[in-house]
């Protein structure tokens, strides 16, 4: 978001304001513009005091022979130059010059021959760019033109053959729910270079109204709108991207229209009031926003009217909308018009606290599918991420396995040694009880076996009898001889050992 870029020029005293003896009341310094003024004679103005005014850019084109004047040149690198590089960006652009009839609008939107204003410059800065821009493969651009004039609240187009344009019934103004208000059956006019351009204003600017008014002997009557539409589409990228943007660059009429030119007057000055009306609503809804806690309920209350006219609601997108806006205002120097000049002071001084939301113009469907494959790498991205992590998770969680493992492994090592460690002990522990045991007679170690114990409980022997068994041997047979008679009695073999 941006404030709208404000910049105020002061032109030199005409020939007019000469033979009248007019004083220059008008001083720049910097940014600075001061409005110094006196009291006039009949005019009932008694206030000396001064006006004091700051803006983005003061121009003081009062004297060509002085080291401060600005010419075309400075006016247009210092604010063509940004509009050229917001709409290359893709963004809408604006510019359109503010001040009372004769005070330089015209010359400093289109120029003399020679000396040329900021409508041709950009024009010309624009086919410079792209003749670069031609250099880088896979960019392409496709330039249009359009031209109107608001006469009379009527819309004429002065691309056509029509002629009569004070008869004419003019064109529809329509509304687009996304795009925003345009202009019906508008003819639009490609155009390949500068010169298919400068062919195509000369013809609009011919058929512009014009007429003599006190302050200048060509003032214009309508409000015109030269419109540049430019189409780029890249293609060295992964996905072909489509961008429009717009440059509107608006010369506004003058106000001192009288006698014959009354309805014109009313007319143009209704637009002018209508238009400072929208701009001190778009102010107060800005400063509304920034300093106030009840910025919701403000803003409701507020009421910007666009289509009062048809000059603001044709600017509705450009004042407060999603184009980068640049006003100039420009005005006399002389002391006789200080009314109109302080007014048109004022006036400047509150649009600068007009905020602009630039947006990008490009195709929706190009738009989406370019977010949708945004998305889809941010969320690979954080995919392959969440993978990285999950290995080193891995790693970590089977090293700590491993380690678990052998903690494990070496508890149970540990554990077996302990329990050896006991059974040594025990076994050591009753080896030397028993010796102890034997030691003092209580105890019998047998060191054989099998054998046999008997435990007598006759007190005097001593109390066990060991019995060793031997291993089974079979013994041979003998025959008993009787004692009686010597023969042998084979029902009395005995096993002899």
């Amino acid at each position: 978001m941006a404030s709208v870029c404000v910049a105020v020029r002061v032109r030199p005293l005409n020939k007019r304001e000469k033979d009248m003896s007019a004083m220059v009341i008008i001083q720049m310094k910097g940014k600075i513009t001061s409005d110094i003024h006196k009291a006039i004679p009949g005019s009932g103005l008694t206030d000396r005091g001064r006006h004091s005014f700051s803006y983005d850019f003061s121009y003081d084109s009062t004297d060509v022979r002085s080291p401060n004047f600005v010419p075309q040149e400075k006016v247009f690198k210092d604010l063509g130059c940004d509009v050229l590089k917001a709409a290359f960006e893709g963004y809408d652009a604006c510019v359109f010059a503010y001040g009372q009839s004769g005070s330089g609008k015209s010359y400093t939107m289109i120029g003399n021959p020679g000396d040329l204003g900021l409508i041709p410059r950009i024009c010309d800065g624009l086919f410079c760019h792209i003749s670069e821009m031609d250099q880088v493969d896979g960019v392409s651009f496709r330039i249009e033109v359009s031209y109107l004039e608001i006469y009379n609240e009527r819309v004429q187009d002065l691309l056509t053959t029509k002629t009569d344009p004070e008869n004419g019934s003019g064109l529809h103004l329509r509304e687009h729910p996304k795009d925003g208000p345009y202009v019906e059956n508008l003819s639009t006019h490609l155009v390949q270079n500068y010169t298919d351009i400068e062919e195509l204003m000369h013809a609009g600017n011919a058929k512009r109204i014009t007429a003599n008014t006190g302050m200048n002997d060509v003032s214009s009557c309508s409000h015109s709108i030269f419109t540049v539409i430019i189409t780029q589409v890249r293609f060295n990228t992964e996905l072909p991207c489509e961008m429009v943007s717009k440059i509107h660059l608006v010369d506004l009429a003058g106000s001192e229209m009288t006698g014959a030119r009354l309805k014109e007057g009313a007319n143009i000055n209704k637009s002018l009031v209508t238009l400072g009306s929208v701009i001190s609503a778009l102010a107060d809804t800005c400063v509304t926003g920034e300093g106030s806690s009840h910025t919701g309920k403000m803003k409701k209350q507020l009421f910007i009217p666009y289509r009062d006219s048809l000059l603001t609601w044709l600017l509705k997108n450009s004042l407060g909308g999603n184009a980068k806006t640049i006003m100039i205002a420009t005005i006399s120097p002389a002391d006789v018009h200080y009314g109109e000049t302080l007014s048109t002071l004022r006036y400047a001084n509150r649009a600068k606290n007009i905020v602009d939301c630039g947006l990008v113009d490009e195709d929706s469907g190009v738009k989406v599918i370019r977010e949708l494959q945004e998305e889809i790498g941010r969320l690979r991205r954080l995919m392959e991420n969440n993978n990285q992590v999950g290995v080193l998770i891995s790693e970590r969680l089977s090293n700590t396995l491993k380690v678990d493992e052998k903690l494990h492994k070496n508890e149970a090592q540990e554990g077996d040694a302990r329990k050896m460690s006991i059974l040594n002990g025990s076994a050591r522990k009753c080896q030397e009880e028993t010796v102890a045991l034997r030691k003092e007679g209580i105890r019998v170690a047998l060191d054989s076996e099998p054998h046999l114990i008997s435990i007598d409980d006759d007190l005097l022997s001593t109390g066990v009898i060991l019995y060793h068994l031997k291993e089974y041997v079979p013994s041979p047979l003998l025959w008993k001889v009787s004692s009686e008679d010597g023969q042998l009695c084979s029902s009395e073999l005995t096993a002899l050992e």
